[in-house]
């Protein structure tokens, strides 16, 4: 692979560097290559034998979203139990199905860490027998890689060996890559259902050391039918935000489902994600992906990790259109902004009337995670190109009536993205651009777009807050 003008200036710095011990791998950002191991062969056991190799106070890396192994789980808990173990630590970013682990019932055996919450760690979390760690995704590899975390063993999942040898980790490469380079134990489960997918989480065998072969489908998230708010949010993101060109970055939820739905007609989008799901599959169908105008993988739907159906999984598989990457590359905020028109829509769960987001927790109680919001909010903001829009969009008020644009954050609340981070907010009302914009100019921005049960509360609120009248920017 040409290194191109970029990678020159890296060995130029490499040389100058006192960390001259550093060694280029298989992409610039990832030190460790993909070789075969010369007479290493993994050891085939079942699920019950492989995971005899966990002792207390181990560090166990899971493979998460739609790769989750839960068969291996299962027979770590089963193990567990067995074998009295206590004080182990599960780290993963959220994964699917029941999540065991978190059971109380384990609680002196296992407790969970979670680098991006998930529904299956959430009561564990709130009641304090499970962690958290705030992160942005794209900094998650450099805890395994600067050994900040040291992990002892990683379960996986992966499709079966070619020919070759070598396997994939499918749709979830995210910070996969950099646990299974720095575990000193691989197990993963050999299931046919993983997509064999092309970049970064190509692995081959003989750096594997015990293979379970369980084959069971993947993890699905089915789209839910939209609401009518979700349904205009995405018309006017679509309409008036999205650019013929544009490289989409999509997190997951009704929102970007809405939009995506609405660029049918749009033409040469490119995709640079953290994440995509089934939306992407109709826009290709439809010629409105391309991937074209991108600068960074010209021709190629780029991320991490994909959640959806089963539609989804089968278009990914063997498909030399999408490339799964290291989430410290497809994350990285300096590589994200070479690419054109970066469009970048995030959900959030509220907003207060200067700008500040809250997209991790409800008050004090914990709901998801960091993410990747910031790495692509930031990369769309400082678009070498200028045109890139990083966008909030939500709906006005919660099914319960409550809004989501409020005076204040919830006592106890997390800011995600600062009021400085952030440009575009959508709901259903309108777009508030806030770019620029003084305190009394934002919260008038905002309330404009709330729901109009709520806009002459907020703005006595605002009056209160900021001493003086919301105003339009002149």
């Amino acid at each position: 692979m040409a290194l191109g003008k970029f990678g020159k200036v890296l060995q130029i710095l490499e040389r100058q560097s006192p960390h001259r011990h550093f060694r280029r791998g298989y992409y610039l950002y990832s030190p460790e290559p993909i070789h075969p191991l010369p007479d290493r062969k993994p050891d085939w056991k079942t699920a019950d034998e492989a995971l005899q190799v966990v002792q207390s106070g181990q560090r166990i890396f899971v493979h998460g979203a739609a790769a989750t192994p839960c068969h291996l789980i299962e027979a770590m808990c089963r193990h567990g139990t067995r074998a009295d173990i206590r004080g182990c630590e599960v780290m993963h970013i959220h994964t699917e199905g029941p999540g065991l682990y978190n059971e109380p019932e384990y609680d002196h055996m296992f407790r969970s860490n979670s680098l991006f919450v998930g529904g299956n760690s959430r009561k564990a979390i709130n009641e304090g027998r499970a962690d958290a760690i705030p992160i942005f995704l794209s900094e998650i590899p450099r805890l395994f890689r600067h050994k900040i975390i040291g992990l002892d063993i990683a379960l996986v999942s992966v499709s079966p060996p070619d020919k070759h040898g070598f396997c994939s980790l499918g749709t979830s490469v995210d910070c996969t890559r950099s646990a299974i380079q720095n575990a000193k134990y691989i197990i993963a489960q050999v299931n046919k259902h993983i997509p064999r997918t092309f970049g970064d989480g190509i692995i081959h065998e003989s750096h594997v050391d015990a293979m379970v072969q369980w084959d069971e489908p993947l993890h699905e998230m089915q789209i839910g039918e939209l609401s009518p708010e979700e349904e205009q949010i995405g018309k006017l993101v679509a309409e008036n935000l999205v650019e013929d060109g544009a490289t989409l970055q999509m997190g997951i939820g009704a929102i970007p489902d809405a939009v995506l739905a609405q660029l049918g007609n749009h033409k040469n989008l490119g995709v640079h994600s953290e994440m995509f799901s089934d939306g992407v599959v109709d826009l290709c169908e439809k010629g409105a992906i391309t991937n074209t105008e991108k600068t960074i993988m010209t021709g190629k739907i780029t991320s991490s990790f994909a959640v959806g159906t089963k539609r989804l999984y089968d278009f990914m598989n063997n498909n030399p259109f999408v490339e799964m990457c290291d989430v410290a590359f497809t994350n990285n905020s300096a590589v994200i902004c070479q690419n054109p028109k970066v469009t970048a829509i995030n959900s959030c769960i509220e907003v207060d009337l200067t700008g500040q987001i809250c997209a991790d927790s409800i008050g004090t109680r914990i709901y998801s995670g960091f993410g990747g919001q910031i790495d692509f909010i930031r990369g769309a903001a400082i678009c070498l190109d200028g045109r890139g829009k990083p966008i909030i969009a939500m709906p006005s008020a919660t099914r319960r009536g409550e809004t989501k644009i409020v005076p204040t954050l919830k006592l106890g609340s997390g800011v995600v993205t600062t009021r400085a981070h952030v440009h575009y907010v959508v709901t259903e009302y309108g777009i508030a651009y806030l770019f620029g914009k003084s305190l009394r100019e934002r919260a008038y921005e905002l309330i404009q777009i709330a729901h109009p049960d709520h806009r002459e509360s907020l703005e006595q609120a605002a009056f209160e807050r900021l001493k003086c009248m919301p105003a339009p920017f002149k």
